[in-house]
């Protein structure tokens, strides 16, 4: 039996632009020796290509490797273990495996339009669906601009559902120097949903003080 502080959390990657934001967090996640149960979608696959130049490879040994090495953490660090896409008959994709959430990062709209409509075309898709019937935390980091009306009616309504939406804005009173700090922020906000405090940040600190006119 798992205890609720070794529970996994499944990480959902699909193919919104961004990559970097799932790639800091897997690389903080199992820093901290965190479990990660990790399914990407098959535009992730694309996304991939066109962004970094590299081919993800399809089979879930690979994959493990290749998202480590992206992260820059050893095997020895946490528990990684991908699935394929298409195994809709993984541990996931039930209700009974037991886990702490799933969070989706970067979350594309298609993505949101799905589960917002209860559409479980792949194992992205039924997992997430499985934590909102299963009442556990689904957050999404949509990384869209400008959202339409359509987008913001699909996010209202996960909303109301229960997910929890945390869209990638980073903020700036943290005195960022790099665009890794900024990433960094919306994945230290986006893992504060589970109460995983695992990311280097600069948090508010209280009032700024009073400058002279």
């Amino acid at each position: 039996m798992t205890s609720a502080s070794t529970r996994p959390l499944i990480l959902g990657i699909t193919g919104a632009s961004g990559l970097v934001y799932a790639v800091r967090a897997i690389k903080f996640l199992l820093e901290a020796e965190y479990a990660i149960e990790l399914v990407a979608s098959k535009s992730t696959y694309m996304v991939w290509q066109a962004e970094q130049n590299i081919r993800m490879p399809m089979e879930a040994v690979q994959q493990e490797h290749f998202w480590r090495q992206q992260a820059g953490v050893d095997d020895g660090k946490g528990k990684l273990h991908c699935h394929p896409w298409g195994d809709v008959g993984a541990t996931i994709a039930s209700g009974s495996f037991r886990t702490v959430g799933m969070l989706v990062m970067p979350c594309s709209m298609s993505t949101v339009a799905k589960l917002a409509a209860g559409l479980s075309s792949d194992l992205l898709e039924r997992a997430a669906d499985v934590q909102l019937k299963e009442g556990r935390k689904l957050v999404l980091v949509p990384r869209e601009t400008p959202f339409s009306l359509i987008h913001l009616r699909n996010l209202t309504r996960l909303a109301e559902a229960g997910a929890r939406i945390v869209p990638a804005i980073p903020a700036w009173y943290h005195n960022p120097q790099t665009v890794q700090d900024l990433v960094d922020f919306v994945v230290a906000r986006a893992l504060d949903q589970f109460e995983m405090d695992c990311v280097p940040i600069q948090r508010w600190q209280g009032h700024l003080q009073e400058v002279d006119p």
